[in-house]
């Protein structure tokens, strides 16, 4: 199994959750799962084994054909994609206020998927905790200023700033400015990591 099909199994999974007005810990109690695994699962920051994707499909009361019938790998060959801005898809990544995630575009590469997203935070939107990922982050600010906190050390970023770091690292960001922020986000996701 590729892993740009993960990411849509885990936006999927989300998406369903969502739909279904179900919480994550619901979600987890009726799985036989932790709360936090389900949550490392919706946020593609995790793997899961097959019965445990298996028991989320069959507690979210989905038809294992419907799950999987638009999953398939994108075509390798195409080498030029067209995405409108009203195809972008809003999604939910963290609990923190003012964080506003859009899935542009997910892709297979050579070495891994890359999942690009628009991110706008909020006048004064914070991230709760450190985070880390399983990806490569870049972060290019469209408008506003942000602090970024990486590995205990601090980045301030303008408009026209970029940031390329290993999500290994622990990270936050935070709206500093007198607006609202945005930055095109890209984490490439590697299987092969130095």
């Amino acid at each position: 199994m590729q892993e740009d099909i993960l990411i849509k199994i885990s936006y999927k999974i989300k998406e369903s959750r969502k739909n279904k007005k179900i919480t994550v810990q619901q979600l987890a109690d009726q799985s036989n799962v932790s709360k936090g695994l389900i949550s490392q699962i919706e946020n593609n920051r995790t793997v899961p084994s097959l019965p445990v994707l298996m028991n989320i499909i069959q507690a979210l009361q989905l038809d294992l054909k419907d799950f999987f019938k638009d999953l398939s790998h994108d075509d390798q060959s195409q080498q030029v994609f067209v995405i409108k801005a009203k195809n972008y898809k809003p999604f939910e990544k963290e609990t923190s206020r003012g964080f506003q995630y859009k899935r542009i575009f997910t892709h297979n590469l050579n070495g891994g998927p890359v999942d690009f997203i628009l991110l706008t935070l909020k006048k004064g939107a914070v991230r709760n905790k450190i985070v880390h990922t399983d990806a490569y982050e870049y972060k290019y600010v469209i408008k506003g200023k942000l602090s970024y906190q990486i590995d205990g050390r601090e980045y301030i970023l303008d408009e026209g700033d970029s940031l390329f770091f290993d999500g290994r690292l622990g990270h936050k960001p935070a709206n500093i400015g007198t607006s609202e922020a945005m930055m095109l986000v890209m984490y490439y996701f590697t299987t092969k990591r130095d």
